[in-house]
């Protein structure tokens, strides 16, 4: 384990907040920093709906994987990738209340438990508009955002220099519909954790390296 988690022998994060918040630019850049697994719910759901149709159509219209299918491809997953002594970084999991309780029992029985919940504070529209800007390269699959995260040359992957292209599920109509499942299924979870201590609230809005530093000093790593 990284030297930078000090006397805790391991770490288990979860990041929740609206799509398009940055949690997976965070999510990324802890994982490298501490040396985690790197669990990332959407596109995990992207690669099912590649050989599952049912999936494909979930995905694509911006709803959410039914509750309990997905907790059990989650931990087959898990189970057959990741060793026990790694620690893990969930990005976009659980979204229920159902999902956290199965969640903690499993890393319960794993001899682990959560030690944060991030969650990422963005206006619902600023959201929106992040997420309609995303370009993914249909070659190397590089992601790029025309606002937070622009190519050098427009709509063109630096990597391949071929034109990016948009995904069904960041077209602004399906982004609306996440986001109503956002508030129909995910706000009940936040309100049952929120007073939990593991939970921090960060200012997803400020600029990259600020929102890492706040969730670095909150997490009690590189404290000011």
């Amino acid at each position: 384990m990284t030297a930078f988690l000090k006397e805790v022998d391991y770490y288990e994060y979860y990041y929740f907040r609206f799509a398009g918040s940055g949690k997976g630019t965070q999510s990324k850049i802890l994982a490298q920093k501490l040396n985690l697994f790197y669990f990332e719910a959407g596109g995990f759901s992207r690669q099912l709906a590649k050989t599952n149709s049912s999936i494909k159509e979930i995905v694509d219209s911006g709803r959410l994987i039914p509750e309990e299918e997905m907790t059990k491809l989650v931990f087959d997953y898990l189970e057959k990738n990741v060793p026990l002594e790694k620690d893990i970084l969930f990005d976009g999991y659980p979204r229920f209340v159902g999902q956290f309780e199965a969640l903690r029992n499993w890393m319960a029985s794993r001899g682990k438990k959560i030690d944060w919940v991030i969650f990422l504070e963005v206006d619902e529209e600023e959201s929106i508009k992040r997420l309609s800007s995303r370009r993914v390269c249909p070659k190397c699959g590089s992601v790029y955002n025309l606002i937070t995260n622009p190519p050098k040359k427009d709509t063109i992957c630096d990597v391949c220099q071929v034109p990016l292209f948009q995904r069904e599920d960041d077209k602004e109509e399906v982004i609306r519909r996440r986001f109503e499942e956002y508030k129909k299924n995910v706000l009940p979870l936040v309100d049952f954790i929120r007073n939990e201590d593991f939970f921090i609230k960060v200012n997803g809005e400020a600029k990259i390296e600020d929102v890492t530093a706040e969730i670095l000093e909150k997490i009690g790593i590189f404290p000011k």
